[in-house]
């Protein structure tokens, strides 16, 4: 039996653009876009979730790609993170504030500090390499909206006229997020195993992802799993238990940040007394700040830790994470020599990104090229107070993606963000795709769309 040739996305790109140009194949997609999504809640705080007409294509070759050198990046940070944990030195390296190494040091849990996260890439514009500029280990979002719109993409009625021609395989993710929440608690010291957990998601009742939640609620519930959504507020503890509007509770799919937490209702709050007690199951814990810190790019760049890694993870590292710095005074090596970095910094503007340490939705981030050079330099002396990280500019790719416009088929193009899910510190599988006009490629920083994404390949005659 032979096998089809391999699949180039652009093809699949093409077959679907012109599939909707055909009679009204793009109004009655559009129509059911917009019913679905309404029939499902599923939105972005007050906006439709999607907004264009075509799913994101990889080919087995860019998925394949994706997963193996992320596992290689994914094994680095096992080892920087039992490093920082084994040495106070390599841990300061992360710029961890007082209360979350106080947190860090009474929390009992073991396993992958970033049991659940996200892998923040872009491709190339060939889209045969990419570059990871990030990695989300504290509250990946994604996983639940994803799969939701594969659904509706599915049945959208274009779908049906390139499916003569392609296969699309779908890359559902909501099973390995309740898998790994039941890995945790099977894994829990204080006696997750032969136990049923009940579960609990927890996140201000006000947060733009609330409709994910549902999703999820729904799916855990289908699957035989008792699930409230609760906010911070609604929890109490008291007598080693942990209740969500008086209903006991002992796995925590936290999508809460621990910084927000701490920041309005303090240290003390019942959730992380209960974490730290050992009363509940919460994924991610507390331990999932060190390698969510932005820092941790920095740290897996710094020469000073290249023993820590294998051949392959170091190459990796080199390919994949453009060059990242901590922002402090004094040298550091950049390409094949030596710099001092704030002089060289504020002398290559246009070419680096400046990124808070611990911040989310493209806030704080200022982009050199996009500022003049007395902006830039004020920027670098609030970084300097305000622990921070400089990154080499990548380039963001763009592709057409189609929509409907006073009734009529226009594309326009939108840099496309790839971001594939990480699992247990060691298994990439699925993958959220992120589209914008604006560089800032972050559905929280306004104007962006989540699409779906379908591995492609042309169907066997």
């Amino acid at each position: 039996m032979t096998r089809p040739a391999p699949a180039n996305p652009d093809d699949a790109v093409d077959a679907w653009h012109q599939a909707l140009a055909r009679g009204s194949r793009a109004r009655e997609s559009a129509e059911w876009l917009e019913a679905e999504q309404a029939r499902r809640g599923l939105a972005f705080g007050d906006r439709a979730l999607c907004h264009v007409l075509r799913p994101r294509f990889l080919s087995r070759g860019q998925y394949d790609l994706l997963r193996t050198e992320c596992r290689l990046l994914l094994s680095a940070f096992a080892k920087v993170f039992a490093a920082a944990l084994a040495d106070p030195a390599v841990l300061d390296r992360f710029r961890l504030t007082d209360w979350e190494r106080d947190l860090l040091g009474r929390d009992p849990a073991a396993g992958p500090p970033s049991a659940l996260a996200r892998i923040d890439a872009f491709f190339d514009q060939p889209g045969s390499d990419f570059w990871v500029t990030e990695l989300n280990g504290e509250t990946p979002a994604g996983a639940g909206f994803t799969d939701a719109l594969t659904e509706i993409f599915l049945d959208m009625p274009v779908t049906r006229d390139v499916l003569r021609d392609f296969v699309l395989w779908t890359l559902p993710v909501r099973h390995r997020v309740l898998q790994t929440l039941l890995g945790a608690w099977e894994a829990f010291p204080s006696g997750g195993r032969g136990r049923t957990p009940a579960l609990a998601i927890v996140d201000w009742h006000d947060v733009p992802t609330r409709s994910e939640f549902l999703v999820f609620r729904d799916y855990f519930t289908l699957r035989g799993f008792t699930c409230l959504i609760a906010d911070p507020e609604e929890l109490e503890y008291r007598d080693g238990t942990l209740t969500a509007r008086g209903t006991p509770v002992n796995l925590i799919y936290k999508r809460i940040l621990l910084h927000e937490l701490v920041d309005r209702a303090g240290a003390d709050h019942p959730l992380l007394r209960a974490v730290t007690d050992g009363a509940v199951c919460m994924v991610n814990g507390v331990r999932c700040k060190v390698l969510h810190k932005k820092a941790s790019l920095a740290v897996l760049h710094d020469d000073r830790h290249a023993g820590l890694f294998s051949a392959d993870e170091l190459a990796a590292i080199r390919r994949r994470i453009p060059w990242t710095r901590l922002v402090e005074d004094g040298p550091t090596s950049y390409q094949d020599g030596r710099v001092d970095l704030l002089p060289f910094l504020a002398g290559r503007r246009e070419r680096m990104v400046l990124k808070p340490n611990d911040d989310y939705g493209g806030s704080g981030i200022v982009l050199g090229w996009q500022v003049d050079q007395s902006t830039w330099e004020a920027a670098l002396r609030i970084a300097l107070d305000r622990p921070s990280i400089v990154q080499e500019r990548v380039t963001l790719p763009t592709r057409p993606f189609p929509g409907l416009v006073d009734g009529g088929l226009v594309l326009h193009d939108r840099i496309v963000d790839t971001a594939p899910f990480a699992f247990e510190g060691a298994v990439v599988d699925g993958c959220l795709t992120r589209i914008s006009t604006h560089d800032l490629v972050n559905v929280t920083a306004g104007g962006g769309s989540t699409v779906p994404t379908f591995v492609v390949e042309p169907r066997r005659p």
